[in-house]
């Protein structure tokens, strides 16, 4: 698929993904600025595919976008998957299956761009480290409706995306969900009994049980 600026190809799984422009992108690579997120490394995504983990067989079918500029460069992608039901995503939307299937649709297959059985916050729609990141994220977000139009599926989702990437999700006219996740942080605390100690008693007697 094209645009006046970008060219979007899927890859049908990481191997057809080189490692080293992978790398490129913010975040996937200690070597491309302060942030980095391991979940997002080209060897951790590979690794999820060749144990047979994140597969067509277990229901996580890869279809990475990939994001060319006008010289061929990868100036974005996003990790994304076909799936075939709605498990290890971690956000469940059996709900809306449930209530498209009545209404006589096919809920699945459907678009995931996701870390799969990963529920951790990180980037999605990612850009090349330098690059000027909002029109490449609007342009991923264009062109994963784009490919969900013209395979047919029902839907496309992004998950556990920051802040800002799920701006530009809503500018490009998806849908909000919002939930609540609930974090363990250590407080300097050298033992699991320094933990419990530091709470209400009701509580610490909960977790003692």
């Amino acid at each position: 698929m094209h645009s006046k600026t970008f060219t979007l190809r899927v890859a049908d799984g990481m191997n057809a993904v080189p490692a080293a422009q992978w790398s490129r992108l913010a975040g996937t690579s200690r070597n491309r600025g302060a942030y980095f997120n391991p979940f997002l490394r080209h060897e951790f995504l590979l690794a999820l595919e060749e144990s047979g983990s994140a597969t067509a067989r277990t229901g996580w079918s890869p279809a990475h976008l990939l994001l060319e500029d006008g010289s061929g460069e990868l100036a974005g992608a996003a990790p994304c998957y076909l799936k075939s039901h709605s498990q290890g995503e971690y956000v469940f939307d059996h709900g809306w299956a449930h209530a498209f299937e009545r209404a006589g649709g096919r809920y699945y297959p459907k678009l995931q761009v996701a870390v799969p059985f990963t529920p951790a916050t990180g980037p999605r729609l990612l850009v090349a480290a330098g690059r000027d990141p909002d029109p490449a994220r609007i342009a991923l977000a264009d062109g994963l409706r784009r490919f969900a139009d013209r395979i047919g599926v029902s839907s496309a989702h992004v998950t556990f995306a920051p802040r800002a990437e799920a701006e530009t999700l809503e500018r490009c006219g998806y849908l909000i969900r919002n939930d609540q996740q609930f974090h363990f942080h250590n407080r300097g605390f050298a033992t699991y009994g320094e933990f419990l100690d530091s709470l209400a008693s009701r509580k610490r007697k909960a977790l003692r049980k």
